[in-house]
């Protein structure tokens, strides 16, 4: 194997337990709810989800999930309230 590969593979192992040096912007997933699967994602610092309670709300569990599984690779316009997280 070639050594600047090699370099990259290493450099790569480092960046991957450094996760504060990534923030996400804009994306989408499939969350498969309790009752249905819906799509819920990030766009522009804001959350979105199809469920029924975020269009009532603007949060739902399945943005809180996913603001505690990205944690610190979020803008801060994509966290919610501290109570409400602190509270998961």
């Amino acid at each position: 194997m070639q050594s600047s590969l090699i370099g990259k593979i290493e450099k790569a192992k480092r960046y991957a337990q450094e996760t504060d040096r990534i923030t996400f912007s804009d994306f989408s997933v499939k969350f498969r709810g309790e009752h249905d699967t819906y799509i819920t994602g990030l766009k522009d610092g804001q959350w979105h989800c199809t469920c029924t309670f975020f269009s009532t709300w603007k949060i739902c569990s399945h943005t809180m999930a996913m603001e505690q599984v990205l944690d610190k690779m979020l803008p801060d316009e994509a966290r919610s309230n501290p109570y409400i997280m602190a509270k998961l």
